[in-house]
């Protein structure tokens, strides 16, 4: 049988899609890939000549002109050209994008916490008039709780908004996190290694040079003290708790496993089922009268653990078959979830031109 012939759209930073050539590894067999500089003045070019069969993206998330750059060049070679990207198109579209996110969660009625965005300052501040305390402030961008400021009484909110809109803009936390768990193990495996410490400072000067200006964004405040991380991959689900450290679960590394129950999981499964979604991480709160309450959503993510849940001291996943969810035992999480995002995505091709 011919074999696959895929490409890795890299972003600004290199080394970060080594995960994706990694899985291309394991399954050489049946697949052939190329590596494209997406961020380069050729990349149309190269990709039209490929001929490929599908393209596995790794978006540029450090500043808005990097994702806008990312997200304009997936929709051409997807919607324009035809060729199938993995994740899809949608899900990176919402990837490290809370303003549209929260546009794309009110449209498909997906339950979440009330968000509001204000690109007017006089609207903005008529609505912190009226708002109770405390309130999520919110980037647009940035991952594992970065960007994100619970504001506890109307003065600070105030000093947001005036800095937003006349000020020097909002910036992200930025650096390594010193107090969270392996920080110390991290640190010496980055520093004894120079290439990882120079991707490691391109990161970190990326997310300096920017601020956000022109608007805020807001969220209700919902009491919780973990959130869950559910993810879908292919016909995968996974789910954990990840633990608040202070005022914030995200970002804390900090995980609970234990048996998730079945509406949570039937809850993930019919929200990717209805979107088409196939590479998805959700993370959600539970809101006062037990409602799963959509938090954010990510279709690349982090994994501090090589696993994704722990059912007795056991890694495995859940699938859901005869009606019913069934655990499975197995390394199923393997190089953070890009071999078996690979193995669905050469199932889905595969399925497309039989």
């Amino acid at each position: 049988m011919k074999k696959l012939k895929l490409a890795i759209l890299k972003n600004e930073i290199p080394g970060e899609h080594m995960m994706w050539v990694e899985a291309c590894k394991e399954k050489s067999d049946v697949i052939e890939w190329d590596e494209i500089e997406f961020t380069k003045s050729d990349w149309l070019d190269k990709i039209k000549a490929g001929g490929y069969d599908g393209l596995l993206a790794i978006p540029g998330t450090y500043t808005a002109s990097s994702k806008n750059l990312y997200d304009e060049r997936i929709k051409i070679v997807n919607s324009d050209c035809g060729i199938p990207v993995f994740p899809t198109l949608n899900e990176l579209l919402i990837f490290e994008n809370k303003r549209y996110l929260s546009y794309w969660l009110k449209a498909y009625n997906i339950p979440h916490p009330d968000t509001f965005i204000f690109y007017s300052k006089s609207e903005a501040l008529e609505f912190l008039d009226k708002t109770i305390y405390p309130i999520v402030a919110k980037t647009s961008i940035g991952a594992a709780g970065s960007g994100v400021e619970i504001i506890k009484t109307k003065q600070e909110a105030l000093d947001y908004v005036e800095q937003t809109f006349t000020g020097r803009g909002i910036r992200r936390r930025n650096g390594p996190k010193v107090g969270n768990k392996g920080f110390a193990k991290r640190f010496f495996k980055t520093i004894i290694n120079p290439s990882a410490l120079k991707v490691k400072l391109t990161k970190y000067m990326l997310i300096q040079s920017e601020a956000q200006k022109g608007f805020v964004l807001f969220q209700k405040y919902i009491p919780h003290d973990f959130e869950w991380r559910c993810v879908r991959i292919g016909d995968s689900f996974f789910a954990h708790k990840k633990l608040k450290v202070k005022d914030k679960a995200s970002g804390s590394l900090l995980k609970g496993y234990e048996t998730p129950p079945e509406e949570l999981l039937n809850f993930i499964k019919d929200i990717t089922d209805r979107c088409n979604f196939s590479s998805q991480a959700i993370d959600l709160f539970i809101g006062e009268n037990g409602q799963y309450l959509v938090n954010e959503m990510q279709c690349l993510f982090g994994q501090s653990d090589p696993y994704q849940m722990l059912i007795d001291g056991k890694p495995g996943r859940y699938v859901f078959q005869n009606n019913k969810w069934i655990f499975e035992e197995g390394d199923f999480a393997r190089l953070q979830c890009f071999s078996l995002r690979l193995e669905t995505f050469i199932y889905m091709l595969n399925q497309n031109q039989s």
